[in-house]
């Protein structure tokens, strides 16, 4: 599969932003931190896709996740697109953007667009989204075509998910959202589920007769 994906360590390169110069590593610090790419400035899915990042900004905040943007524009470019996004949205894009003039990040990245140019005819990044661990490891990835917005509701149900499945030795089944009940890992025997779980579980009836679909609130 091209690009970054699950399990990957992101590369800590230098990168230059709108908010100056950082080292990837040093941004993501101990905290989630949703990378995600656009082909290009003054487009229009990725203004609409930048400006609903901005009003969802506070929602990730509280979850403790940092949002982090990218294409290959320079920085100047940027920061007059992000005028048009906030008068569109009415929100402030209080996050960083990437700059890759150059064209040599989305390479370091591995993020290059197979099919997507420029109107130059140069390579673009990918409509990619990583959510990187405090470990600095990919978690979850999403690669849409350029021609596709992103879903933030489903962005934010994977970082509820991502985060619950880390605290507790629990995964969320299909649909979950904040709330429902979760499924306990099958790593996890009864006798430490008695233990963990003391609000107790419920095990699926299965024609089978095995006890591995145990559901539990957390």
């Amino acid at each position: 599969m091209p690009g970054l994906t699950i399990g990957d360590d992101l590369p800590n390169l230098e990168v230059e932003t709108t908010h100056g110069k950082m080292k990837l590593h040093d941004y993501v610090g101990d905290s989630y931190t949703i990378l995600f790419s656009h082909p290009g400035d003054f487009t229009p899915v990725c203004t609409t896709e930048l400006g609903i990042m901005a009003a969802y900004a506070s929602k990730f905040t509280e979850r403790g996740v940092r949002l982090l943007g990218f294409s290959c524009d320079d920085v100047q470019s940027h920061k007059e697109w992000i005028k048009d996004i906030e008068a569109y949205n009415g929100h402030k894009v209080t996050y960083p953007i990437i700059a890759d003039p150059k064209r040599e990040l989305i390479k370091q990245l591995n993020m290059v667009d197979p099919d997507e140019t420029d109107s130059t005819g140069q390579k673009v990044p990918s409509r990619a989204l990583h959510i990187v661990g405090p470990d600095k490891k990919i978690k979850l990835s999403f690669l849409y075509p350029a021609s596709t917005g992103r879903n933030m509701d489903e962005v934010l149900r994977v970082v509820d998910s991502l985060q619950k499945a880390a605290k507790h030795k629990v995964a969320t089944p299909v649909n979950w959202k904040p709330g429902d009940p979760v499924v306990i890992s099958p790593s996890v025997s009864n006798e430490q589920a008695n233990e963990m779980f003391p609000q107790g579980y419920d095990t699926a009836n299965l024609p089978s007769g095995k006890d591995y679909l145990r559901f539990t609130n957390v």
